[in-house]
């Protein structure tokens, strides 16, 4: 019985559970994807209240917070996820650059289903939502398989 520690000296399962969650120290290095609404454009595109009445919200706030699980990079893969860059040509586009938004703004797009996308800027892993597409206008393309 030479293992077995006496039970003054056992560390309860509450101290143990406590000393294995993160702390507010742990989240400071951590470079997974965050989501800001302080930039979203109420004055183009569709709204909140259109995406919820077309059961779009929540889905969306889903795909979302599935992408908050890794880093910003290790998600770009020009497909559901891409890095435009520069804002759109007007040729491309039917949206114009808020005046909240940096001139020097790095857009980009996250597709959530169907048309829809989600479409911001990205400041290191921060991913600032601009404007809510549900009808993929931000960069028109020729849309495949929708």
């Amino acid at each position: 019985m030479a293992g077995k520690l006496k039970p003054h000296l056992r560390k309860s399962i509450i101290k143990q559970t406590l000393e294995k969650k993160k702390s507010n120290k742990d989240l400071d290095s951590d470079s997974f994807m965050l989501l800001s609404l302080r930039h979203l454009d109420k004055e183009q595109g569709h709204n909140l209240y259109e995406w919820e009445a077309n059961a779009m919200l929540a889905h969306s706030i889903e795909v979302l917070s599935g992408y908050c699980n890794d880093t910003l990079l290790n998600q770009t893969d020009g497909q559901k996820f891409t890095i435009y860059g520069d804002f759109p040509p007007d040729e491309k586009t039917e949206y114009y650059p808020p005046e909240q938004i940096p001139e020097d703004a790095n857009w980009a797009r996250l597709h959530i289903t169907g048309k829809q996308c989600v479409i911001g800027h990205i400041v290191k892993n921060v991913f600032y939502v601009v404007f809510l597409d549900g009808e993929h206008k931000f960069w028109k393309s020729e849309l495949k398989n929708t």
